[in-house]
């Protein structure tokens, strides 16, 4: 209870790892009590994470971290509302009785870290530094240029969209593929439809731009990483469960493939 009389609405943060939730927004001048609570911590445990929600009128989730099933969420008698960042969780089950909804994202900082991991890869960035940390300098390997090489797009949307028009500002030549692209929507985004298996032939840097779902869960498997370029990376900055992560992880370690950059893990 505030001093005003007013019972203050208890807020729970989801798996704010790096801290940084409580300074990105004012949680506390609006008209209704609030009392955010931040967890820096995750867990996997579900009887564990009822018994932190328990008392919580409110649930904020860090994207697809932690899910929280229908049989979750009929556990928490208090909860009234979810909130998730980005307008889709495939981790909230949004037919539970509870209300969800989601927040507006950008796309561009999504854009921007494709293109630094894409960078990063091509002019061995991390190899370099970590050569000249240890006292060498130009340790012999030579970055690749990407003038005139191939970028794959899986998934022309919002951001591929975004990512394929830095390809062709680079000099690259775009081609892109997904279940629903038609011909002429990749020439609006400035790349040319290829077929599902021409993408992954063709690509010198495959770019992953795609929802998670039913459909796409597991879509990017053996056969087509193996199908790649000897010489290509992959990036991924959706969905780690879009990519077969066993696969990935032979395809690196044998050098089927010449890198991956990926923001995101299962």
């Amino acid at each position: 209870m505030t001093p005003n009389g007013k019972s203050a609405t208890r807020i729970a943060v989801l798996d704010d790892y790096q801290a940084v939730v409580e300074r990105m927004a004012d949680w506390h001048s609006g008209e209704h009590p609030l009392d955010p609570v931040f967890f820096h911590d995750h867990l996997t445990d579900e009887d564990a994470l009822v018994e932190r929600l328990l008392d919580f009128d409110i649930v904020v989730v860090m994207r697809e971290r932690t899910p929280l099933r229908a049989e979750v969420i009929k556990r928490l008698p208090r909860l009234r509302l979810i909130v998730t960042t980005g307008m889709r969780n495939a981790a909230v089950d949004a037919n539970a009785g509870v209300l969800v909804c989601g927040t507006e994202s950008l796309g561009t900082p999504t854009v921007e870290l494709t293109w630094a991991l894409i960078l990063a890869l091509q002019r061995n960035l991390r190899r370099e530094e970590e050569s000249l940390r240890n006292g060498h300098w130009q340790s012999g390997s030579i970055g690749s240029g990407l003038a005139g090489s191939t970028l794959g797009v899986l998934g022309l949307g919002r951001i591929g969209t975004k990512v394929a028009a830095v390809g062709l500002a680079f000099g690259m030549n775009v081609i892109a593929w997904s279940h629903h692209l038609t011909p002429q929507r990749a020439g609006e985004g400035g790349a040319e439809w290829v077929s599902e298996d021409d993408l992954f032939q063709r690509s010198d840097v495959l770019s992953i731009h795609l929802q998670l779902s039913s459909r796409t869960a597991g879509l990017v498997t053996e056969r087509h990483l193996h199908s790649m370029k000897s010489t290509a990376v992959l990036v991924n900055t959706s969905r780690a469960g879009i990519v077969d992560q066993d696969a990935l992880v032979a395809a690196l370690g044998s050098r089927r493939i010449g890198g991956a950059g990926l923001d995101v893990f299962d």
